[in-house]
């Protein structure tokens, strides 16, 4: 649940603090005092939706999952959304982006807007159904785990035989393009290293004659070597160190001049066009090291092409064999689901019966193969499709399916989010959506937007939302006040003692202490 709400500088409020109950948690106020622009508030703390305050902030008690997003868990958890020049949203103080901060919400809250038809989604309904299914036949649960394991092989066979069957038109024309990159490569036959040696060879041909010139000039110096030997004699110094040093230069010497010798049997076209071949190598694969690798990787490549018909026939094998799984599992998947889809209707309507509708129907029909089977569930209510009926009714429907839902799922401190869910409902039809809602609070933590007496009255915690001057501002009503607040909504700013009278009444019809 969220224990604490904290709001701060956006559009008409300045600065607000809820401090917030768990169960039914209803918002009143005349039109246009901040009660919508105060949920989205909410919804931006925990990263659901976008907002210009500087500060929204809510304190949580859900647990956050440490390893996924690297934030330990505090008694309680503090999400906060800051706006200054940009967005910025924390855990605990840490920073995290918009994606992963929603993740860790979207865990335990939902915010239900109108005409959201995700409740209505195939795989929603068939989950509820499952679970409901699960009750009587514990096996389904081994059933769809074995059916989706069978099916993710099944899909993966079929793009294999799909990859194969596009190569198979026009495996002609890949053999001869790979063949033809492999032989590009074959041609020069590069050897690692062998550019930088190259070049190395370039560059002493470049000087070659210079160097030898360099070093026939240089060797003059051992013509005059005797000389210095006589002089060190003569002077009683030893010659030993100045021997070493013209033995080490006339080695040097040699050895160069021997490379550079080496040198007359290079033919230098050669060299610069085997440099040019590998040059062009480089610039079309970057590196050596990389064409090696291409011409490699194009080798298996033709393999697998003259092999197509070996993989082709064993994936035909193994396709076959997972056809029969995946249609065994979802027939098995089908009977246990038409078994359980009657009590399922059943309990749906009495639902929709305490929400003032006629009775849904409910058809499974028969679809391609996904990961849910071959089942796709279909409502209609009294014959009427979805997408026809009105707000009203699309939204009782859904808090049907929610209730059904809420039955087999864990609350776990989930927080339900609902904008108006009794707007343009009669008075009964509004009663019936406040008992669903009660029920659904005993599991839930649910914050209603509400314009009617009777959801008003159901509420376990009432915020009034109301505006002093241009300032919106919210105060927690004690039972008066509550009694004051619902004869409002009855008859007006003008309150009657009639509609006090009422509200008096609806509110000790629902057991509120006075």
């Amino acid at each position: 649940m969220i224990e604490r709400f904290y709001l701060k500088d956006y559009l008409s409020f300045k600065e607000t603090e809820l401090n917030l109950k768990n169960g039914l948690v209803v918002f009143t106020g005349p039109s246009g005092s901040g009660k919508s622009i105060l949920m989205e508030s909410i919804l931006s703390s925990v990263g659901g939706a976008v907002c210009d305050a500087s500060l929204c902030e809510s304190s949580v008690t859900w647990a956050i999952d440490e390893d996924a997003c690297g934030i330990e868990n505090d008694e309680i958890n503090v999400f906060k959304h800051i706006k200054k020049e940009k967005s910025r949203y924390f855990i605990n103080n840490q920073s995290l982006s918009k994606k992963s901060i929603s993740s860790v919400a979207t865990q335990y809250l939902r915010h239900l807007s109108l005409k959201d038809f995700s409740d209505f989604e195939n795989e929603n309904l068939l989950e509820i159904l499952d679970e409901r299914v699960g009750r009587q036949f514990p096996n389904i649960v081994k059933l769809k785990k074995q059916y989706k394991k069978s099916f993710l092989e099944y899909q993966r066979v079929k793009k294999e035989l799909h990859v194969i069957a596009e190569e198979e038109r026009k495996i002609v024309e890949l053999k001869e393009f790979v063949a033809y990159e492999i032989k590009k490569i074959a041609d020069i036959n590069p050897m690692i290293g062998e550019d930088e040696e190259l070049l190395q060879i370039k560059k002493e041909l470049s000087k070659k004659e210079k160097v030898l010139g360099s070093i026939e000039s240089a060797s003059e110096i051992f013509n005059y070597e005797h000389l210095v030997s006589s002089a060190l004699e003569s002077l009683d110094e030893p010659s030993s160190f100045f021997d070493d040093v013209m033995n080490e230069l006339r080695n040097i010497l040699e050895g160069a001049q021997e490379r550079f010798s080496a040198l007359d049997e290079v033919d230098v076209e050669d060299v610069l066009n085997r440099i040019e071949e590998l040059s062009g190598l480089k610039r079309r694969y970057g590196s050596i090291e990389e064409a090696l690798e291409y011409k490699k990787q194009k080798e298996v490549e033709l393999a697998k092409y003259e092999n197509i018909e070996v993989a082709k026939n064993n994936l035909h094998v193994e396709y076959e064999k997972l056809s029969c799984d995946v249609e065994k599992l979802a027939n098995d998947l089908s009977t246990s689901r038409a078994k359980g889809l009657k009590d399922f209707i059943k309990d749906l309507n009495s639902y929709l019966n305490n929400l003032y509708l006629r009775d849904a129907k409910i058809h499974i029909n028969s679809v391609d193969y996904d990961i849910y089977g071959q089942d796709k569930l279909e409502i209609e209510l009294d014959g009427t499709r979805l997408s026809k009926i009105s707000t009203g009714e699309f939204n009782r429907l859904r808090l049907a399916i929610l209730a059904l839902k809420s039955e087999v799922m864990s609350s776990n401190g989930g927080v339900l989010m609902l904008d108006e869910i009794d707007a343009n409902l009669s008075g009964e039809e509004s009663m019936s959506v406040a008992k669903v809602l009660k029920q659904l609070s005993k599991d839930f933590q649910i914050f209603v937007i509400s314009h009617q007496p009777q959801l008003t009255s159901m509420g376990d915690q009432h915020f009034l939302v109301y505006k002093d001057g241009k300032i919106s501002k919210t105060k927690e009503l004690n039972a008066n006040e509550r009694i004051d607040e619902i004869a409002r909504i009855i008859s007006g700013e003008s309150i009657s003692s009639e509609a006090k009278k009422f509200a008096k009444e609806l509110l000790e019809a629902n057991k509120c202490v006075l």
